[in-house]
């Protein structure tokens, strides 16, 4: 399938049916919230590098967690009942996504959490689009995660911890919160040891999908 390039207007992405194998569907067009929320109710998430143009990509198989299927493993069982954290919603979500571009990865030199990227996705939570989910202790934020929530998908998109546990513990503060919302899959887009051992699995493209026909058209 080929790559399409996309203009700066109108925005219009490729029918799933064209669909690259390889994940990534487009490159071009915008960051806008009209291309951004596009994006993501056709199963579509930006993800390049500095420097680089704009791509939009549609991983086959995609990694999800059905909230019902979160893992808490004995240690992390402990943790949450020892009360570390605090946890708080939306409360600081520039800080939030701050940290995640800032955080080292393995195998990853730098981050393809832009100045661009942090400025987009916070105009779509100032429209009420992007949550953070947050856990401090007392005054410092210890970790956390964003992403954007669409009922019933809820697209996490990165997260971070600057204590020991404090990504996971808040991780499982936003799965038990979108479970209350009736949020019936939290998209993770690409496997990692660390999200299968939280109880996230592979489905096909197409399965995902179904779930993006799901959203609301008010939202």
């Amino acid at each position: 399938m080929p790559i399409y390039r996309l203009p700066a207007n109108p925005v219009q992405f490729p029918p799933s049916s064209k669909y690259s194998k390889n994940g990534c569907v487009a490159v071009g067009g915008g960051l806008s919230p009209e291309w951004l929320l596009t994006a993501y109710r056709q199963g579509l998430f930006p993800w390049f590098n500095e420097g680089e143009p704009i791509q939009w990509w549609s991983p086959d198989p995609r990694m999800v967690l059905f909230p019902e299927e979160l893992k808490i493993s004995n240690s992390l069982k402990s943790i949450l009942k020892k009360e570390l954290f605090n946890y708080t919603l939306n409360t600081a979500f520039l800080e939030v996504i701050e940290n995640c571009a800032h955080t080292k990865r393995p195998g990853q030199e730098g981050t393809w959490i832009t100045s661009e990227m942090i400025n987009a996705y916070y105009v779509l939570h100032q429209l009420g689009y992007a949550y953070s989910f947050e856990a401090w202790q007392g005054e410092e934020l210890c970790g956390g995660l964003y992403g954007i929530y669409l009922p019933p998908i809820f697209c996490g998109e990165s997260m971070f911890a600057k204590v020991s546990n404090a990504s996971k513990a808040a991780f499982t503060f936003a799965v038990q919160w979108l479970a209350h919302q009736q949020i019936k899959i939290i998209d993770c887009q690409i496997y990692t040891d660390h999200l299968a051992s939280l109880g996230a699995r592979e489905i096909t493209r197409n399965d995902f999908l179904k779930y993006c026909a799901e959203i609301k058209s008010n939202t």
